[in-house]
């Protein structure tokens, strides 16, 4: 001990780093094997990994739902399941392809290949972009591609090549010389056989027991449908309401749009038993057989739209300094991928977001329509949120309205069903910069016990409600929150 104590500083340092290095090989050894010779690790055998999802398993109905199949006649609710499995069947092979299916790409392959915006034309041939073979020097190199709704061809084969199956679903090309492979692989086109506006189909490309499989999208082009905005608010929006019983209120909610916006075109949709004409300029009323109902006097007003943006507004709303058709135009022209903007109504802006769980296709669906339901807001508008429903007070644009509609079952209450058909279509969002009034409800109406009893739906009403979401939207539970 007393040597230790007589040895010099630097001594010591030399004996610490000696002890530290030690420690260093000792750590290394155990945790990587590095020091001593051991037989190299075999590479795992590849597995192919799951190419579809797990079947989806029943969703779960969140507290306070209401059971649909509970308000379906119990006399017809078995042959009604049928059809409605017959139709959900009919609707996914109208809306989904192999383009949906779920592919892995898997580790250290040689073979390169599109991934993703091959898109072609029908019967159409087209050059299958990006492939190549990058392997390790071979006496020779074998790679074959195969398709399913298509057939390959490989343009002007040179010397070198060897190719079987030119012209049909399955390509095998071999060459010694990979600079030649590569070289005819940049020249393969694929040209589907069977005609369709829009589907796809899978390849399949191989090199010894490498596989990767990508996906071609067949497609009609889109023709661009586009509107002239001019040059002010009256070429860039139309308003759209409907009326039903209600003249005094349709009257003043007219007389606030000419105090604001003395051109712009109003069309209006009126199922009222007594029509009465409404003057004016710039005025279009459209008469319907008498109480056909709420969503068919929408669909029917937005058809006559000729705009590319339409405000939405209900009879009884009153235009005011804060109601500027101009800022929410500015926001969906700022945002060009929103379809429906949504402002205030006295104050109220009313929005929701939509919970959906899909499910076990023959249970149906789970849905929780969340008040107050609200994502983040948009870029440069704070004010602005994006939401999956809206007030009915709301700018939209005019072709993406049009092609989701509003069903024509749904007379009397209705309103959050027009977002539900549009969830997964519609990009809405919600502002609170732009807000309108409504009129103080009045008695003085000759119609008014009228109107009442068709504006609060009897229980039957409701029940058709609920029927109608079991099968059309195939739902087995459903929450308003």
């Amino acid at each position: 001990m007393m040597a230790v104590y007589n040895r010099t500083p630097l001594q010591i340092a030399v004996v610490c780093v000696f002890i530290l290095l030690a420690l260093y090989l000792y750590t290394l050894h155990y945790s990587v094997g590095w020091l001593t010779p051991e037989a190299p690790i075999a590479p795992k055998p590849r597995s192919k990994p799951p190419s579809h999802h797990p079947p989806p398993a029943p969703c779960t109905c969140p507290n306070g739902s209401v059971l649909l199949k509970d308000h379906i006649p119990k006399d017809q609710y078995e042959e009604l399941v049928k059809r409605r499995a017959k139709e959900l069947q009919n609707h996914k092979a109208r809306t989904t392809s192999v383009l949906s299916r779920l592919l892995f790409a898997l580790p250290n392959s040689p073979l390169q290949y599109p991934i993703q915006g091959f898109t072609v034309r029908p019967l159409t041939s087209s050059l299958i972009p990006g492939l190549s073979l990058h392997a390790e020097h071979r006496s020779s190199y074998k790679v074959s591609l195969s398709v399913s709704k298509g057939v390959l061809t490989a343009e002007s084969p040179t010397e070198g090549v060897k190719v079987q199956g030119d012209g049909e679903s399955r390509l095998i090309l071999e060459s010694s010389s990979l600079l030649i492979l590569n070289d005819l692989l940049a020249k393969v086109s694929y040209t589907s056989t069977v005609y369709h506006v829009h589907t796809g189909d899978l390849a399949s490309f191989q090199f010894e027991n490498h596989e990767a499989v990508f996906p071609i999208t067949i497609k009609q082009p889109h023709l661009p449908v586009l509107y002239d905005m001019g040059t002010d608010i009256s070429s860039h929006v139309t308003i759209a309401t409907k009326t039903f019983l209600r003249y005094p209120q349709l009257k003043v909610l007219l007389s606030s749009i000419r105090r604001f916006y003395g051109n712009i075109e109003v069309v209006i949709a009126d199922d009222s038993f007594e029509p009465e004409h409404i003057p004016g300029e710039h005025i279009r009323q459209y008469f319907m057989p008498p109480a056909q109902g709420w969503f068919a006097g929408r669909n029917l007003a937005v058809s006559q739209v000729t705009t590319k943006y339409f405000l939405w507004v209900d009879d009884d709303f009153v235009f005011k300094e804060e109601t500027k058709i101009e800022k929410l135009v500015e926001v969906m022209e700022a945002v060009p991928e929103l379809d429906v903007l949504g402002g205030t109504v006295q104050g109220n802006q009313f929005h929701f977001s939509l919970i959906y769980e899909e499910g076990e296709e023959n249970d149906g669906g789970c849905l929780y329509r969340k008040s107050k339901g609200k994502f983040h807001s948009l870029p440069g508008y704070p004010q602005c949120f994006l939401a999956d429903g809206v007030v009915n007070f709301f700018l939209a644009r005019t072709d993406a309205v049009q092609r989701v509609g509003f069903d024509p079952k749904l007379q009397r209450v209705a309103h959050s069903e027009f977002f539900m058909d549009g969830l997964g279509s519609l990009l809405v969002a919600t502002c609170g910069h732009v807000s309108i009034g409504h009129q103080p409800k009045t008695n003085n109406n000759k119609d008014a016990t009228r109107y009442k009893s068709f504006r609060h739906p009897s229980s039957s009403d409701s029940e058709f409600k609920l029927q109608l979401h079991f099968f059309k939207n195939n739902l087995k539970c459903i929450r308003y929150g």
